[in-house]
């Protein structure tokens, strides 16, 4: 972020908002990462207290102040639970946009980010070709999960089970759709996320089944690019704004009445980081950040809320399938959906839904925390699995692709035979199954 107008202005926003912390401490008892490590620098409140002086100590030691605030899984779980207001997230996301404004971006973060994943070609056919050859560098290592782990000793995948990239992305499978509204009178854009499209295309397909089924008008464009949340979470505004753009444009192309995605973080993303960081030196932008934002609601909640979902009562002596839900911290703590994704798992006779002890505890992923923080992230996700295995379940839902990637490893690596699955698929089967759906 080169330019200082851009970066004087966030600093001042940075200090209003700081002001509203009380340091009363409530964060403390709902920030995973203090309670695997007990440190005050990890917790919102002891963030808040170096920012203060952010401006000193972006001169004196701003790869200090910078690895702090990286230290943070920016699950909003201190929002949530603040009894000031504080948005503990958009402060975060400021703060490491001044410092990365201030010091730039790492040459492998700049490689990353601008190299690739602000070209949406160049970022997709890349990951064709990591899903052709991955076989050469991996192996399967749990066939109910699906998960693989590296065939030879590798620094960057380390002893990860992972789940491997998609043989056929979703952009291939479907590349572009433009359907009129049918009986429900509605239409909407469909934004896929990187997630879905190359690891999940069958949480994709799901979606469309359902949309279809309902007679949802679909607005589908290709070349969609990536949401923006890597690059804001480096502090990369550069190549936020370069992505926020170009999905602004491919999806001007047509009307619509709501933004859906299956994504939770995508969802979080352009509901509330979009409008926060959007470039506001254009008008049309800000405009369109506007609109789209407002119109963005997740699948779960779309289909419950506003279409209504089938639901079908059998007595066929057929014995359910255990399922557990985990609520992924970007649907439940910052957009309160909750109770839709379970309202789409509950309309499968198929299935008996058993909750698990703190459900809505966070999964230790935090996107690239589990990068740089493996082993905190694989301590935090180890508590999650414990709370999984407590309800009995072989299947566990979650409505976001980050939170299935996160459950994938670390059930895999604890030896457990449990299925991860997204609500939307678990939907679109009794679609099938029962309405005989394609």
């Amino acid at each position: 972020m080169s330019n200082i107008k851009t970066l004087t202005t966030l600093m001042q926003e940075l200090e209003d908002q700081l002001t509203v912390c009380m340091r009363c401490g409530m964060c403390q008892a709902v920030c995973p990462l203090f309670a695997e490590t007990g440190r005050e620098a990890d917790v919102a409140r002891g963030k808040m207290a170096l920012l203060e002086g952010l401006l000193q100590e972006m001169f004196k030691d701003p790869k200090g102040v910078y690895e702090r605030l990286n230290r943070c899984l920016l699950c909003g779980s201190c929002s949530a639970n603040c009894p000031s207001g504080v948005s503990a997230m958009e402060i975060f996301i400021k703060s490491r946009a001044i410092l990365t404004g201030f010091m730039g971006l790492s040459p492998s973060k700049k490689l990353l980010l601008r190299g690739m994943l602000s070209r949406p070609e160049l970022f997709n056919r890349m990951a064709g070709w990591g899903s052709r050859f991955q076989k050469i560098f991996t192996k399967p290592v749990n066939e109910v999960i699906g998960t693989s782990c590296a065939r030879f000793v590798s620094p960057l995948i380390g002893n990860r089970h992972f789940i491997p990239l998609a043989e056929t992305p979703f952009h291939h499978l479907m590349p572009a759709l433009n359907t009129q509204k049918g009986h429900s009178g509605i239409k909407v854009a469909f934004y896929v996320g990187c997630l879905i499209d190359k690891f999940f295309p069958k949480v994709a397909q799901g979606v469309v089944h359902a949309l279809n089924h309902h007679g949802v008008g679909v607005f589908m464009p290709q070349d969609q690019s990536c949401c923006g949340i890597p690059a804001i979470s480096s502090g990369d505004t550069v190549t936020f704004n370069r992505l926020l753009r170009h999905n602004l444009k491919i999806f001007d192309a047509e009307k619509f009445d709501y933004f859906v995605t299956a994504c939770a973080t995508c969802t979080s993303t352009i509901k509330e980081i979009w409008p926060m960081m959007a470039d506001k030196n254009s008008g049309y932008v800000q405009t369109r950040v506007a609109m789209i934002s407002q119109k963005t609601i997740d699948i779960n909640q779309f289909l419950v809320s506003k279409i209504g979902i089938e639901k079908v009562d059998i007595n066929d002596n057929v014995e359910p399938v255990d399922i557990t839900y985990h609520d992924p911290c970007h649907l439940k703590k910052s957009l309160g959906v909750s109770a839709e994704p379970r309202a789409l798992i509950n309309a499968h006779p198929g299935y008996m839904l058993r909750e698990m002890p703190e459900s809505d505890r966070c999964c230790g992923l935090g996107g690239s925390f589990n990068l740089q923080y493996y082993d905190l992230s694989s301590n935090i996700g180890r508590v999650k699995i414990d709370h999984i295995t407590a309800s009995s379940c072989s299947t566990v839902a979650t409505g976001c692709p980050a939170c299935m990637l996160q459950l994938s490893d670390m059930l895999s690596r604890s030896g457990k035979n449990i299925r991860v699955r997204h609500p939307i698929q678990i939907y679109a089967e009794l679609l099938k199954n029962y309405y005989g759906l394609t």
